[in-house]
């Protein structure tokens, strides 16, 4: 089997999820580790039998990669995605895709210049309830969807915050909850209702006064399919409750998953509590099948270790993709869509307007 040559930009908690992807997945050959403090790095380095590097460049070059995964805090991610297309690698970037629609951009043009692939990391597409739903959107068991719900509502302490000195601000981290904790659920509502036509969003700081950031958000959104959708997230409820996205259709039929339950996950800090699950499927002649999906979701979850196996079958889907010459499932087109949807409830919430798409 051919490899590809991988390494990583970025030492810090996720950094460790993409590196056992990268150790052990046959079409890789896991090289070297990038940080910005060398001491760390060669520490996290050891841990995998890899090199250790402070300039992203410099390892690339020396090590003649042809992937890196970028595992900086949000900020940080457009900078070392660009300098790594320019050297001809493709690049994964762990969610979001950038905190800034300029950034985005900057990224897809570098890929585009530098003809090489590059992925935004949202790993619960791969969760077997939320396939499940857009295989059912494809084959037209709902009709055109119409209305789609995200409902993420979380609990965020302040020993969570003080973990990194980048968390709950804005120079470190983008954003609050919109940028670190929601992207894959309003990544998964527009995979499954489509493109954005505008959106109207409010954010708050509710209960967190050690932050610079938001903790709640609010948004409606109308569709350019004609459907509309609400999203409300928020890292306020504690003890934290669940994230969950249902998808109405055309036909009357809803369907959904519920993501995440109980105490949501933190890389690096806590365990995945509650294995993720259809809670909602009223196709015609389908009604009966939850409790059999769940039962073997359930058992198929907790077969695996949850907490790397999803990046792995991101990662794994992402070097097939560039090995084949193939779209991986999630682009940096794809990751971009996210970023679009929380600059607009930025933008809303500071105009106090509706904002149109494309966001300008």
């Amino acid at each position: 089997m051919k490899q590809l040559r991988t390494g990583i930009v970025g030492c810090g908690k996720v950094g460790d999820f993409h590196a056992k992807a990268f150790a052990k997945l046959e079409n890789s050959d896991f090289i070297a580790v990038c940080g910005r403090d060398l001491e760390k790095t060669e520490v996290f380095a050891s841990r995998y039998g890899v090199k250790a590097y402070v300039d992203v460049e410099t390892m690339i070059k020396e090590c003649k990669l042809d992937v890196v995964s970028i595992c900086t805090p949000h900020p940080l991610h457009a900078d070392s995605a660009v300098i790594a297309a320019d050297c001809g690698c493709h690049v994964l970037i762990e969610k979001p895709l950038a905190t800034s629609l300029e950034d985005c951009d900057r990224i897809i043009e570098a890929g585009k210049r530098n003809r090489v692939t590059i992925g935004t990391m949202v790993q619960r597409r791969f969760y077997r309830p939320c396939m499940r739903i857009h295989e059912a959107i494809e084959a037209g068991k709902i009709g055109k969807p119409v209305l789609g719900m995200v409902t993420m509502l979380g609990w965020r302490d302040q020993e969570y915050y003080e973990s990194d000195p980048w968390r709950g601000t804005w120079d470190g981290e983008g954003g609050g909850v919109l940028v670190n904790q929601a992207p894959h659920q309003i990544d998964l509502l527009q995979w499954y209702m489509g493109e954005v036509e505008e959106i109207y969003g409010v954010c708050k700081n509710l209960n967190h006064p050690y932050i610079e950031v938001e903790d709640t958000a609010a948004a409606v959104i109308k569709f350019k399919n004609g459907g509309i959708g609400n999203i409300v997230v928020s890292n306020s409820q504690n003890p934290a409750l669940y994230g969950k996205v249902h998808v109405f259709g055309e036909n009357g039929a809803g369907i959904g998953v519920q993501t995440d339950g109980g105490a949501m996950f933190v890389a690096g800090m806590s365990t995945i509590t509650e294995a993720p699950y259809n809670d909602l499927w009223t196709v015609a002649g389908e009604e009966q099948e939850l409790e059999k999906w769940k039962t073997a979701d359930t058992e198929f979850f907790n077969s695996v270790d949850s907490m790397y196996y999803y990046h792995q079958e991101q990662v794994k889907d992402f070097l097939d993709a560039i090995l084949n010459g193939k779209r991986p499932l999630v682009d940096a087109e794809e990751g971009r869509k996210t970023v679009e949807i929380f600059t607009g409830i930025y933008r809303a919430t500071k105009t106090n307007s509706v904002i149109k798409f494309p966001i300008k």
